[in-house]
C-alpha cells in the first residue's frame, strides 16, 4: 500500500511538533536499532535531542531504522530532522515507512520523497476517514503498531551512507477522562474533585 503523502517540511524553527498540545511523544517507549553505524554515530544519536549530531549508516542500501514497542501503540505522525545543507550527499532522498506486529510482518505504509530538506519533516500517519485503506493526514484512526520501521532508500546525489540528524515519533494525547473510562462524568463536586490528577 505505497503511497505519497503530502510530507510537511519546516525549518528548525517552531516546526517540532512537541509544542502542540494533541500529540505526546512516544519513541521513549520503544527499543530503537539501526542495521549500520559508523563507531561513534550510533543510534543513541538519533534521540539525543541534539541537531548538531546524527546517525551515520555504514553499509549498503537501503538503511533501516527499526522501532519496536512493547504494547501496540496509536501513531500520530513521524518527524524526522535532516538538513541538506550541512550533510549534502548523506541527506536522505527517499525513505519508506513500515508498520507491522514484528520485524517479519512490516508492510510498506508510505514512501517520502525528499526535496533537499532542511528542518523537520513530517509525515502522517493517520487513516482519513473518506478514504478507506489509504493514510493521509485527516482527522481520522491512528495507526496502530507493534513495529515501526524507516527505511532510507537513496540519498541526494546517489550518496552512499546516510545522515539523519532526529526522529520523534508523536501518539495522541490522552485525556485523564479517556483514561479512566470512555463517557464516564461525575455530576457532584465530591466527586469531580477527583477527574484530573492534580
Amino acid at each position: 500500500m505505497s503511497n505519497n503523502p503530502e510530507a510537511t517540511t519546516s525549518g528548525a524553527d517552531g516546526a517540532d511538533p512537541s509544542r502542540r498540545g494533541d500529540v505526546s511523544e512516544i519513541g521513549k517507549l520503544a527499543v530503537w536499532s539501526v542495521t549500520s553505524a559508523k563507531p561513534g554515530n550510533g543510534v543513541e544519536l538519533l534521540r539525543d535531542n541534539s541537531l548538531d549530531t546524527y546517525w551515520q549508516s555504514d553499509g549498503a542500501q537501503p538503511h533501516l531504522v527499526n522501532v519496536q514497542f512493547q504494547k501496540k501503540v496509536r501513531v500520530r505522525e513521524l518527524c524526522i530532522y535532516a538538513d541538506y545543507r550541512l550533510d549534502e550527499s548523506y541527506t536522505p532522498n527517499k525513505i519508506s515507512v513500515r508498520a507491522g506486529n514484528s520485524f517479519h510482518d512490516l508492510r510498506e505504509i508510505k514512501t517520502v520523497d525528499l526535496d533537499e530538506p532542511s528542518g523537520w519533516t513530517r509525515v502522517s500517519l493517520v487513516k482519513d476517514e473518506n478514504e478507506p485503506g489509504a493514510l493521509n493526514g485527516g482527522d481520522g484512526e491512528c495507526l496502530r503498531t507493534y513495529f515501526l520501521q524507516i527505511a532510507v532508500l537513496s540519498n541526494h546525489q546517489n550518496g552512499r551512507d546516510t545522515h539523519v540528524r532526529q526522529v520523534k515519533i508523536y501518539g495522541p494525547r490522552t485525556s485523564p477522562e479517556a483514561m479512566i473510562g470512555q463517557g464516564m462524568q461525575f455530576t457532584t463536586p465530591e466527586y469531580g474533585q477527583f477527574a484530573t490528577v492534580r
